[in-house]
């Protein structure tokens, strides 16, 4: 069973930086993406950025110009660098794993890590 785990959260000032990262273990199969999700109190989960195997790389609007994503192959890591925080970005960060399973794609979340921007 796939497994991914998160670190990296904390609480941070407006303007500073936090830097996330996830390693997934026990990969047998093809990593199709790697990305991240958040999700605010009351608030849908959304999409944050994502990097396909391949090096393309999506950004919500959002987070464009503030965060940036990285994905080691060798190491089966996903990292996103966020910079100029903001307390809109306050929300628990999910890495997502996009799996090539022989029955099709499947998706694989971590546990959840908190990041708080706050004064």
């Amino acid at each position: 069973q796939v497994q991914l785990v998160e670190s990296g959260g904390g609480l941070v000032q407006p303007g500073g930086s936090l830097r996330l990262s996830c390693v997934a273990s026990k990969v047998t199969f093809s990593i199709r993406t790697m990305g991240w999700y958040r999700q605010a109190p009351g608030q849908q989960r959304e999409l944050v950025a994502f990097v396909t195997g391949s090096g393309n790389i999506y950004y919500a609007d959002s987070v464009k110009g503030r965060f940036t994503i990285s994905r080691d192959n060798a190491k089966n890591t996903v990292t996103v660098q966020m910079n100029s925080l903001k307390p809109e970005d306050t929300a628990v960060y999910y890495c997502n794993v996009v799996i090539g399973l022989p029955g099709g794609l499947r998706d694989y979340w971590g546990q959840g890590t908190q990041v708080t921007v706050s004064s």
